[in-house]
């Protein structure tokens, strides 16, 4: 029986280990899942594993528990902020922190361990990438308000266009002596950050933003 209990003790302890180094890439970022919350979701999912081979159950059923229960928490940190949705690189990893948990929890050391390297790869390495891979380019909702004037949104999309911009037309209105285009813009960072200085500098816009 002691042998029993220091085994899994050993496990909560590696799968809290594994849930910690995760957990630290996402609290140095900030993200509503960090460090506790890593290591609790790996904890966790160990336990879970742990308890079903003991009660003789279902792996597989207590495996779906698992799963579902992890995609509420997941629900709950992917949200929409500023017309874009934030949060999914974040659910996405405590997926796979729970998914590591039930790894360690049935002894699966090899596979959990290099999982997690592979994870922290992605989280570490590839950011460098994903950064240049945006300033390349980026997709960025504008809206635009000024004074009427026949072909006045027209003209904003040639200079889009001039800039090496692709726009795709959103919705435009007219109230009373104003008329609002909305684009979603897509383009490098420089071409984007070159449209904003004129737009700022553009006498005629009421109200912009993106």
């Amino acid at each position: 029986m002691g042998n029993f209990f220091t085994e899994d003790v050993i496990k909560l302890l590696i799968a809290a280990g594994l849930g910690a180094l995760i957990g630290v890439e996402r609290e140095y970022h900030s993200k509503s899942a960090g460090l506790r919350t890593m290591m609790l979701i790996g904890i966790g999912s160990t336990l879970f594993t742990i308890i079903s081979s003991k009660m003789g159950t279902d792996a597989s059923r207590i495996a779906a528990n698992i799963v579902t229960g992890i995609g509420f928490i997941g629900g709950g940190i992917i949200f929409r902020e500023n017309n874009r949705v934030v949060g999914i690189t974040t659910a996405a990893t405590v997926w796979a922190t729970a998914a590591l948990g039930m790894c360690v929890g049935i002894g699966a050391y090899e596979i959990a361990t290099v999982s997690s390297g592979i994870v922290l790869l992605v989280l570490y390495a590839l950011l460098p990438v994903q950064g240049l891979i945006k300033r390349r380019n980026q997709l960025r909702n504008y809206r635009i308000v000024r004074k009427f004037q026949q072909k006045t949104l027209k003209n904003y999309e040639i200079l889009f266009r001039e800039l090496g911009l692709d726009a795709k037309r959103g919705v435009q209105s007219r109230i009373g002596d104003t008329i609002t285009g909305t684009w979603i813009i897509q383009g490098s960072e420089r071409q984007h950050e070159k449209l904003t200085r004129i737009l700022l500098n553009d006498q005629e816009v009421l109200e912009f933003d993106f």
